[in-house]
């Protein structure tokens, strides 16, 4: 038989002072005050009773679609295909690879009403077809018009026939504030259209690693997966944001989900509809957390903001007058926690704005204007698959330029130099370890400053290479002995 255990709320330090006083007061003989009056109230109209998410969830419902990706995946064949004695016993197509149809399901929201649909960009990741379901069952063949991984979003658009679609409009995420009732709504688990409830548990939750910018609406309304893509929408039915992930052990809902903001998703979408990608504003600095000794030394009340460590000669942050050691504390009016806030400030104001930065320069504060623009592609690539016979063959390099470190996610977009952006499996350069990111600093003793640089370098050397190359900011120096 279940047994119910009755719990008694603890005493807290406040109602045991209020006890110990009114035991006092009572010694003396002395009235005791009259309790509060309970702020609780029945409901005494039926329009209180009647109260319900329902006219909300009718009128915003139909914007969140579900969107099936498929695509075929080939299966390696068995390593004994090729033994005669296992193809005798279990036939000629023993061990053959095959290929078989996966399919993955998330949910999207109708932000225009020609059929321009958002969701998360792993949800369509890779789908060779997508097939968007509309709320009402009708069903079409969808296109991708921008795919972002760095933001995590993918911009669909279906043809549907007759009249527009239900499309919702996009909130203002800047305006959100903890504590604000929101919904959530798409296809958990694949069961249908699913609505949950729940507030806004953080307006700017950064390091949660999802996706470059990392800057998150956590909700604790109800999200699994299948909510992927889908809609937080705000009680006046707006977009707040697009469902992205949660934090979870067991894989269900535990009440800590992420939205990515609609000023981000407001960006993504444009850029989809002009025809063009998203691209990333450029500060021209490197910048890293504030620590409790940093904040010390600047008099700073808390380790807030983002600390310049580096500025790139003639780029946008030095034309702004910003210097090494300065601490970025707020964008526009917005305060900043790390550089994952900044980077976000930056990509939700767009190409060409002035942006308005305060900043904190050993004791004294500081204003200034910065300009946003796209990182420079000086110089030109030069991308080549290094071909030969050294350590290098099969590495494909390139000339380290701003626009490049964006495009690779390189966290210094100052950084100069020839830049291994990717590795042949089973060749020297892969036996040798080397891995894509990895900067060529030195060949022979040589500086190395471009493509052209290295390669003459390599056909200068032979039988001994000494190289060295910056590994995320680690230099590591070996010599190799060949033909």
């Amino acid at each position: 038989m279940m047994r119910v255990r009755k719990f008694r709320p603890a005493m807290t330090a406040a109602m045991l002072a209020m006890v110990t006083a009114l035991g006092a007061v009572a010694a003396h003989g002395e009235t005791a005050p009259a309790p509060l009056a309970d702020a609780r109230t029945v409901p005494t109209s039926d329009a209180q009773i009647r109260l319900s998410y329902a006219p909300l969830v009718k009128r915003v419902a139909p914007s969140v679609v579900n969107v099936y990706a498929k695509r075929t995946v080939r299966t390696q064949g068995s390593p004994f295909m090729n033994d005669p004695f296992f193809r005798q016993f279990f036939g000629g197509n023993f061990g053959m690879p095959r290929e078989r149809v996966e399919r993955s399901l998330g949910s999207g929201v109708i932000v225009d009403p020609s059929g321009v649909i958002v969701t998360n960009n792993h949800v369509v990741q890779d789908g060779q077809e997508l097939t968007v379901a509309l709320a009402d069952r009708r069903e079409f063949k969808a296109r991708v018009l921008l795919a972002d991984e760095r933001t995590d979003l993918a911009v669909l658009k279906i043809e549907p026939q007759g009249k527009p679609l239900p499309a919702l409009p996009f909130g203002d995420s800047d305006a959100a504030q903890v504590g604000d009732l929101v919904l959530a709504i798409g296809n958990p688990f694949g069961v249908g259209q699913t609505v949950t409830s729940g507030i806004v548990s953080a307006t700017s939750r950064t390091n949660v690693g999802v996706s470059d910018y990392q800057f998150f609406i956590q909700t604790d309304a109800a999200i699994n997966p299948g909510n992927s893509g889908g809609a937080l929408v705000t009680m006046d039915g707006k977009l707040l944001g697009i469902n992205s992930s949660i934090l979870s052990q067991s894989g269900g809902s535990v009440g800590i989900g992420f939205a990515i903001p609609s000023n981000m998703v407001r960006q993504v979408v444009t850029a989809a509809e002009n025809g063009k990608t998203v691209a990333r504003p450029w500060l021209g600095a490197s910048m890293q957390p504030v620590t409790q000794d940093i904040a010390d030394s600047l008099a700073l009340d808390r380790p807030v903001g983002a600390l310049v460590s580096n500025v790139y000669p003639e780029g946008p942050a030095a034309r702004a007058g910003l210097q090494v050691g300065d601490v970025i504390l707020a964008v526009d009016g917005f305060e900043v926690d790390d550089p994952q806030g900044v980077l976000y400030r930056f990509a939700t104001s767009g190409m060409g704005h002035k942006a308005k930065i305060d900043y904190a320069r050993k004791s004294s504060r500081g204003t200034a204007t910065l300009v946003l623009e796209v990182p420079p592609a000086v110089p030109a690539p030069d991308e080549s698959l290094l071909a030969g016979n050294s350590p290098f063959t099969g590495a494909t390099v390139a000339n380290l330029s701003p626009a490049l470190a964006d495009r690779l996610g390189f966290e210094d977009l100052g950084a100069k130099g020839v830049i291994i952006t990717d590795v042949k499996d089973g060749s020297p350069a892969a036996q040798v370890q080397f891995q894509a990111g990895d900067i060529i600093e030195a060949l022979g003793g040589a500086k190395i400053g471009s493509v052209r640089e290295l390669k003459d370098a390599i056909a200068a050397t032979s039988g001994k290479w000494s190289f060295t190359i910056n590994r995320s900011g680690r230099e590591m120096t070996a010599t190799l002995r060949g033909d």
